[in-house]
């Protein structure tokens, strides 16, 4: 399963990014290398969030749509609204929060990512290319969608604040951080006790039975 996993990622990693942009999104770039240095994991899509306007709205035939406004980052209620005017059919305004696809070697892995959000936003505007709303209504949603940005910039700093926490606390429980540790242990007993005076054979027996305890605590971490 491990060469399979690993297989897998490296073929993912080395394809060509087929998404509209073409790359990985700056603000979510951190977050994507991090998982990807991990041995674990590997993301196969992401996105740092962002603010649409799509016409022929349909969840089936995306890739038919129109797509007449996006951006990742806050928005100008003008710069929608000159959008809009293309509308030829069915068009949505939408706000999407950040979102990661990631391969996981382990069950386990995958639980540690397991992170859903329902911080979304989606409202019709036209319908068969006339407009639904007033000029003002559209400045509201847009405000609305520039303060849900926000919330979700810090939304995604402090998942992978928490990512990094959780990874960090799985490496150290780890069986190669454990034994790792014992070993050092085992060294420093072995080296204390070649330089203690032989005749305090009291002290030795106590002190290998306090460190034999500690080493088999340790494994009982694994």
């Amino acid at each position: 399963m491990d060469d399979r996993f690993l297989q897998w990622k490296k073929q993912c990693m080395s394809k060509i990014d087929l998404s509209k942009k073409g790359s990985v999104d700056e603000d979510i770039s951190d977050v994507v290398a991090f998982i990807n240095d991990s041995e674990n994991y590997f993301t196969t899509s992401s996105c740092s969030g962002r603010i649409t306007l799509i016409d022929g709205v349909s969840e089936v035939q995306k890739k038919d749509c129109n797509w007449l406004f996006v951006t990742h980052q806050k928005c100008q209620s003008a710069d929608v609204v000159a959008s809009l005017a293309r509308a030829g059919g069915d068009a949505s305004f939408r706000f999407e929060p950040f979102v990661l696809h990631v391969q996981c070697r382990r069950l386990e892995d995958a639980q540690l990512l397991a992170v859903r959000s329902t911080h979304c936003l989606e409202v019709p505007l036209t319908h068969e290319g006339q407009q639904l709303v007033s000029g003002d209504y559209v400045s509201f949603l847009v405000e609305v969608a520039n303060q849900k940005m926000e919330e979700n910039f810090r939304r995604m700093r402090r998942f992978y604040d928490c990512l990094q926490s959780a990874m960090c606390a799985e490496q150290c429980h780890s069986p190669k951080v454990t034994d790792a540790k014992a070993e050092k242990s085992v060294y420093k007993r072995r080296r204390r006790q070649a330089q203690e005076p032989e005749c305090d054979s009291h002290k030795d027996d106590t002190s290998s039975e306090e460190d034999g305890a500690l080493e088999s605590g340790l494994h009982l971490l694994l």
